[in-house]
């Protein structure tokens, strides 16, 4: 299966200058956008038994932190967004455990995948991520786990959902809760306390869904996972910036190594 047949062209022409606009549109007018059925159903099919494949080599990590992905800040109150710390667990398995002949990762490697996403975030230049572990993801959640509420360190992100689990595992979205100018921490410790589910909505992950979506001004997070079935989702991952590679501290906690030759 080649990438072009990998994606329902009858729903989404990468060509189509009409769906562009408007995923452009809706990204930057909701710092999301969800294209249900982006892959073909055999698609998924052959993507799930790829993850099934590979899911005993993820490294599951545990982690605790405040919502912005840094540790408790004395200089607040108790009580206060930058100060309380939520926990997640999640499985990943890295770039570098893919095989070459993975489905995902001949879509995540295709020049037009890139230059869609590209042009559907109104981006002028866009890179592949250079980092060895981090440049595609296939995220597996099992029972228990779960990704608590925080805002990402990126501007964007790529995910494509593959498998849901029985219960659980939605993506629950407090859309554009923060500004660059004004962090809204009342906003922020009203969600947290769940006392404002007016402002999260469950974005349809349904698999075969592409999602654009712009976490660092929306705070989200993914259910906690019920039953025996693994939540499995790719992450794909590009930067406006050639050479993009994360820090060796974020390799270690996310990946539990470090590249061959790396200082330890």
């Amino acid at each position: 299966m080649t990438p072009a047949e990998m994606i329902d062209g009858s729903r989404y022409s990468l060509d189509d200058d009409a769906l562009v606009a408007s995923c452009r549109t809706q990204f930057e007018s909701e710092g999301v956008c969800v294209l249900p059925g982006f892959l073909t159903a055999a698609a998924v099919n052959v993507m799930v038994d790829e993850a099934r494949r590979l899911e005993s080599r993820a490294f599951r990590s545990h982690s605790s932190s405040t919502p912005y992905l840094t540790q408790p800040d004395a200089a607040y109150p108790e009580g206060h967004p930058q100060r309380t710390l939520v926990h997640s667990q999640v499985e990943v398995v890295a770039y570098d455990q893919f095989p070459t002949d993975s489905a995902l990762r001949r879509l995540y490697e295709w020049d037009p995948m890139l230059d869609f996403v590209r042009r559907c975030l109104g981006l002028d230049v866009m890179h592949r991520y250079a980092d060895p572990f981090g440049a595609l993801n296939l995220s597996v959640m099992r029972d228990g786990d779960a990704l608590c509420w925080h805002f990402d360190m990126a501007d964007f992100v790529v995910s494509l959902a593959l498998q849901s689990s029985d219960r659980g595992g939605d993506f629950d979205n407090a859309k554009q809760l923060r500004t660059a100018d004004e962090p809204n921490y009342d906003a922020v410790a009203a969600v947290l306390d769940d006392r404002a589910p007016h402002l999260v909505r469950t974005e349809p992950m349904t698999p075969g869904t592409l999602m654009l979506f712009n976490g660092r001004w929306s705070m989200h997070r993914v259910t906690t996972i019920e039953g025996p079935t693994p939540r499995y989702v790719a992450l794909l991952a590009y930067d406006t910036r050639p050479g993009t590679d994360s820090s060796e501290a974020l390799k270690l906690s996310r990946y539990g190594r470090l590249p061959a030759g790396a200082a330890s």
